[in-house]
């Protein structure tokens, strides 16, 4: 029975892999593009000054003033450019 239902998993994951590649292969044919691999637009980023991370400033801890933001990945990175800078 186990032998059985192992058999039924392996078959399953044979055919979804088989009509993945058949999808893949159609749609680099047709020229179809891939669904959510492409953002719609840009979004800028800015460098964590502590740890090198990019981040998004809207998503991103700031520090300063309206003309001269740093921006920072988490509240650890925001202490220590704080202490250092201190």
């Amino acid at each position: 029975m186990l032998r059985l239902a192992l058999l039924i998993v392996l078959f399953a994951l044979a055919a979804r892999a088989f009509w993945r590649l058949v999808d893949g292969v159609v749609d680099g044919f047709t020229g179809r593009a891939r669904r959510g691999t492409v953002p719609q637009r840009s979004v800028s980023m800015v460098r964590d000054p502590v740890c090198g991370t990019y981040v998004i400033p809207d998503r991103a801890l700031a520090v300063g003033d309206a003309s001269q933001q740093v921006f920072f990945c988490s509240s650890r990175c925001r202490d220590k450019y704080r202490a250092k800078t201190a």
